[in-house]
């Protein structure tokens, strides 16, 4: 194993030889070890990356095959193989704000403002997709690092058929009242109930994989299918894909972001397409059937006679996909008129013929010996 490189297999605390299922449970154990009211060490969210990388290589198959191999994955980037996007726990709540320490907090049911929320949160990231593949559609496969639903208590929270129950201390308000005697007098205020986190119920007897909380950090590989004419900035969104909620509650929803990277040789602007395409003078001059790139097809457009440098050719229906129907918008053609820098003889001849012709007045040409000669009379 190359100097510098962590041993995922150590971190985790497992063999090299540990199925999925020993993994799996083992990054759980890991996290709850790491939460920040059992382990007060400074490093412990370093920690907790660490072994966040370590579970993102072993817990997949082409991955771990290769840190097998050769004690490392991807390049000096740390791009694995399998060109998926990727996020980990502290990129999953988009622009919420959500740092680790809410993150555990949501894990193990903690308190926030006087109550838990029961609902789990929405979960945002973004994928990146050409053009082409926007004009098509396409699949794309994203790794998402989740508090999932518990697979061994099937998100109850219970261990066994005891279920949940109504906190006794707070008959199920989540929240207490506390009398506290001042000089001022008896003052009444209203705290979250210990007993149950604030959540108004109480687990008679907690499953050991998720703590009662009905769920535990996973990671899943999800397909989104992006439509054909998504713009840039657009959303999509995978309802019950983002956190799960507590002991069943409602989980929230994925929101996936899409950028359209540029393209090399079309530009967008709304469901148009535009383009820049070259002609020479004579082609300008009299027309032609000029072969352009499109997005879905091959297309010829016909650049009609006497066109001029920076005209446009609008050609309907060959620009992008609608969304979610059947036209298309149009692709606009500019022209550019090439003037040739060098000429033959005989070029030369039939311009200044169409010079004398037309009554233009142009330069007159002198070969570099007459030049030469020129020069020696002068």
């Amino acid at each position: 194993m190359p100097a510098g490189t962590q041993n995922y297999y150590e971190l985790l605390g497992v063999e090299k030889t540990a199925t999925p299922e020993e993994i799996k449970k083992a990054f759980r154990r890991k996290a709850r070890e790491l939460h920040p009211d059992v382990n007060s060490a400074p490093d412990a969210e370093d920690r907790f990356k660490e072994v966040n990388e370590a579970y993102d290589v072993l817990s997949d198959t082409g991955k771990r095959e290769q840190y097998d191999r050769f004690g490392r994955v991807g390049g000096p980037a740390g791009g694995g193989p399998g060109g998926y996007q990727y996020a980990d726990f502290g990129d999953l709540f988009g622009g919420g704000g959500l740092n680790m320490e809410d993150l555990f907090s949501a894990f193990f049911g903690g308190v926030r403002g006087g109550t838990t929320r029961l609902e789990g949160r929405d979960m945002a990231m973004q994928i990146v997709v050409t053009l082409v593949e926007a004009a098509t559609g396409v699949e794309k496969e994203v790794v998402l690092d989740r508090l999932a639903s518990c697979d061994v208590c099937g998100g109850s929270g219970s261990a066994d058929d005891s279920g949940v129950t109504t906190c006794p201390d707070c008959g199920g308000m989540g929240q207490r009242r506390e009398q506290r005697k001042t000089f001022l007098g008896t003052m009444q205020t209203v705290v979250p109930c210990e007993r149950c986190g604030a959540t108004g119920h109480v687990v008679e007897n907690p499953c050991e994989e998720c703590q009662g909380s009905g769920r535990v950090p996973d990671r899943q590989h999800v397909m989104v299918n992006v439509p054909a004419g998504i713009r840039d900035g657009q959303q999509i969104r995978l309802r019950g894909m983002g956190e799960a909620g507590i002991r069943g509650a409602a989980a929230g929803d994925l929101l996936i972001g899409v950028r359209v990277a540029e393209d090399e040789y079309l530009h967008r602007d709304g469901d148009d397409l535009h383009c820049r395409a070259s002609v020479t003078i004579a082609q300008a001059a009299l027309g032609v059937d000029l072969a352009v790139h499109g997005i879905l097809e091959e297309n010829t457009v016909k650049v009609p006679a006497g066109s001029q440098n920076a005209d446009v050719v609008r050609v309907k229906g060959l620009g992008m996909p609608r969304l979610n129907r059947s036209d298309r918008g149009d692709l606009f053609v500019h022209i550019g008129v090439e003037i040739p820098r060098k000429l033959t003889k005989r070029q030369r001849e039939l311009l200044e013929e169409f010079a004398k012709e037309s009554g233009e007045q142009t330069a007159e040409y002198k070969s570099p010996v007459q030049k030469l000669k020129d020069w020696l009379h002068g």
